[in-house]
């Protein structure tokens, strides 16, 4: 392989450039941390929203809820199985956002009974559900060799059946009409990975489960093909989430922070509000022609192969 120089650029980004500001916190959870400054309009105004996995307070889920509040929702529902955080999250959407609907919910995203319900109780307080994030998942450590069947089928339950769920009801709701809503149109949106796209990104479970969703989502699209229901799969890279905590803490004791995420041509991680950003847009009307894709946010880690930093890429 051909060498090249070690430094490829002398400028750096902002983001490489310095570090993040401190958000604050809120009941004595760090604020959303954000990159970006403030979306232009409403953009999901009046629109009906349920999200899950939103308990953590570093989580895509909470960072999605607050783009969707700040956005003009009529109504959010917050939904874990981790119920920890969920009436902190409430408070502090409905202190910044008196005008949207709060509602916390907790409940095993992969329980049908449990997710049909939601959607119920969405369609009988408004009429009508606008957009569904499927966005509860886990992972696992183990190699494939070292991990046995139920523990495989706890992750792939958690992480494709609770999609599958989602887009079931969803859809299903999404297809009512009204005098308010007098076509169907809706947006199912759900959290797969950049180790659904690739190998080497994640444990076998995890990487199988991910690959589900995003098929899920694309076999979706088709068979509600002409509802204006779009069904679309996000793919997050290196995120700091508290899936990935651990990582995050253990190179910061060891003051090798700044190599997470070296291998995308961003060099860095990203906050969740990044991730949720995206979840905007494929859930407001601006994302009108955009179905059935596995929808990359990795700082461009999924673009290429793998490269050893100095080296050609």
């Amino acid at each position: 392989m051909t060498s090249a120089p070690k430094q490829r650029l002398l400028v750096l980004s902002e983001q490489l450039s310095k570090p993040l500001e401190d958000p604050g916190t809120f009941e004595n959870i760090p604020k959303i941390r954000r990159i970006s400054g403030d979306s232009a309009g409403q953009r999901v105004k009046g629109k009906v929203i349920i999200i899950t996995g939103t308990n953590s307070p570093i989580g895509i889920g909470r960072a999605s809820a607050h783009q969707f509040a700040h956005n003009g929702a009529k109504a959010v529902f917050l939904c874990d199985y981790n119920d920890e955080f969920l009436d902190v999250h409430k408070r502090e959407l409905q202190s910044l956002y008196p005008d949207v609907d709060v509602h916390i919910r907790k409940f095993d995203a992969a329980d049908e009974e449990s997710v049909k319900n939601v959607v119920q109780e969405a369609l009988d307080k408004y009429g009508r559900l606008d957009v569904m994030f499927a966005n509860a998942g886990i992972s696992s450590m183990k190699l494939f060799y070292d991990a046995s069947a139920d523990e495989f089928m706890k992750i792939m339950r958690t992480n494709a059946l609770s999609v599958f769920l989602a887009a079931k009801y969803a859809s299903k709701a999404m297809m009512k009409t009204s005098k308010d809503k007098p076509y169907p149109a809706g947006s199912i949106i759900a959290t797969a990975s950049v180790a659904g796209l690739r190998s080497n990104a994640g444990t076998t479970d995890y990487s199988a489960s991910k690959a589900a969703v995003i098929s899920i989502m694309q076999t979706a699209a088709y068979q509600l093909a002409g509802t204006g229901i779009r069904c679309n799969a996000l793919c997050p890279g290196v995120i700091e989430t508290g899936m990935t905590k651990v990582m995050y803490d253990a190179a910061r004791s060891r003051g090798t922070e700044k190599k997470i995420g070296q291998l995308n041509p961003l060099k860095r991680g990203a906050v969740p509000d990044e991730v949720a950003r995206v979840a905007l847009f494929l859930g407001s009307d601006e994302a009108s022609y955009v179905n059935g894709q596995a929808w990359a946010v990795c700082g461009g880690l999924s673009a290429g192969h793998p490269f050893v930093p100095g080296k050609l890429a």
